[in-house]
């Protein structure tokens, strides 16, 4: 899976399970404010990357996490790492 094919994945359904416009979705914007995301939808999101890419996200994943982009890179490396 590409770069651009994990984007369109990830974008399509956090439009379907957090209800954000995909207009609002941008590399550089802030994922936790433009999703709206408190504790409870962030056990959602790990749900829902665990079940798309098969992949398993802790805690720790997310220092750093501010952009869009950095969550991109971080479900890219998760992946690259599966199959390594």
């Amino acid at each position: 899976m590409n770069k651009e094919e994990i984007i369109a994945r990830i974008n399509g359904f956090l439009v379907d399970e957090f209800e954000v416009d995909n207009d609002e979705i941008e590399p550089d914007a802030n994922l936790k404010d433009t999703l709206g995301l408190d504790s409870l939808d962030y056990v959602d999101l790990v749900v829902s990357i665990e079940s798309n890419f098969g992949v398993k996200l802790i805690e720790a994943d997310f220092v750093g996490i501010a952009t869009f982009q950095n969550f991109y890179d971080l479900i890219e490396s998760k992946l690259k790492a599966k199959t390594a």
